[in-house]
């Protein structure tokens, strides 16, 4: 499972930057920045994960080919994208990192993996707080309910 995890950390660090490069609209800076932020965490929770692979003896998935058959999440062809689509899409693409992250760290516990359990306790707290955050954000966009 932890390679499902890692192979969408590749294919969603590419996908982060399409929208960070694509973004359109009044909030586009916020938005650019915004993007910029979660690629960086992506990128060092990608190597994390592999390193601790490593250290349990496992071989990360290392090649494209491989994260693309693995990964649950969907490639984006590059085009323009409104705020609202880019809230949307890492709304949906970070809701489904949470949901493999606890069950990764449900697997730990069970296993009695205190590393792996405390490494995705972390990625747990952080998908929380970014999505609170774009809750946040989708809210002031519309100035009502959050739609």
């Amino acid at each position: 499972m932890q390679n499902v995890y890692l192979a969408n950390l590749g294919l969603w660090l590419f996908k982060l930057h399409n929208l960070h490069w694509n973004v359109t609209g009044p909030q586009f800076v916020a938005l650019h920045n915004f993007t910029e932020t979660l690629y960086d965490e992506v990128f060092e929770q990608y190597d994390a994960v592999a390193e601790v692979m490593k250290m349990k003896g496992e071989m990360p998935l290392v090649r494209m080919s491989q994260y693309l058959e693995a990964a649950t999440l969907e490639e984006l062809d590059a085009r323009d994208f409104t705020v609202e689509e880019v809230l949307d899409i890492v709304e949906a693409d970070m809701k489904t990192m949470n949901e493999l992250a606890k069950n990764i760290r449900l697997e730990a516990v069970a296993a009695d993996d205190a590393q792996v359990q405390a490494l995705f306790e972390g990625y747990l707290g952080y998908y929380a707080k970014q999505l609170w955050f774009i809750r946040s954000i989708k809210k002031e966009a519309c100035g009502c309910c959050g739609h």
